[in-house]
């Protein structure tokens, strides 16, 4: 048996990582990024095949990573997680500030940024791990990096329990990922997440 929430006591910390197709501009939220050596400079990321980020990284092999802290408002992780740049412009009706490769960064709420090149790159089936060179890193705050942890318990809104005794009432579940609530009579064993793509398992009945 694997118990879905022991995965989860891994530490992780959690970053938005750009990327652009000509001029259009697109990033996500990441939470495996990780040094792989120290010379030369390189780290390694891990991204979901479903991210518009992860075509436009295919394709250009270049990108960049801010590093988030525990001040980064909720909205940062619907901005940049909630939606696909497929469909939206994340970063419209706001500047950011580029690096020398030309990709926009976030200068708020994030104490580094990082930008790289990709050497390498692996297809494990649902995600892609790139292996990139570091072209250039800066620090932009000491405010302490955010963790996937951190985030659970202090920045992503808690869902409202719901009475279901009402005659006629429908039940509600809960996403544990990003909080969206499924209301029905039964929650199909197919469903998956509208917002954070994470599937029925990841989801526990309101009480």
């Amino acid at each position: 048996m694997i118990e879905k929430e022991a995965m989860f006591k891994l530490t992780y910390g959690l970053y938005v990582l750009t990327a652009k197709d000509g001029e259009k501009q697109n990033g996500c939220i990441v939470n495996t990024v990780s040094m792989l050596t120290d010379s030369p400079k390189r780290i390694t990321v891990f991204v979901n095949k479903a991210n518009y980020t992860e075509e436009l990284l295919r394709k250009t092999r270049v990108f960049n990573v801010s590093v988030l802290t525990e001040s980064a408002p909720f909205e940062v992780f619907k901005q940049f997680g909630f939606c696909s740049g497929r469909d939206v412009d994340k970063f419209a009706g706001k500047e950011y500030p580029t690096t020398e490769n030309g990709l926009y960064y976030l200068s708020d709420n994030v104490n580094a940024v990082m930008s790289a090149k990709v050497v390498d790159a692996y297809d494990y089936g649902t995600h892609t791990l790139f292996v990139a060179e570091v072209t250039e890193a800066k620090t932009l705050s000491q405010e302490p990096s955010v963790t996937y942890e951190y985030y659970q318990k202090n920045i992503k809104p808690k869902p409202q329990a719901v009475k279901t005794d009402e005659v006629g009432a429908k039940k509600r579940w809960v996403c544990k990922i990003c909080g969206y609530v499924y209301e029905g009579d039964e929650l199909p064993a197919d469903y998956v997440c509208p917002i954070c793509k994470h599937p029925a398992e990841d989801f526990e009945l309101m009480q």
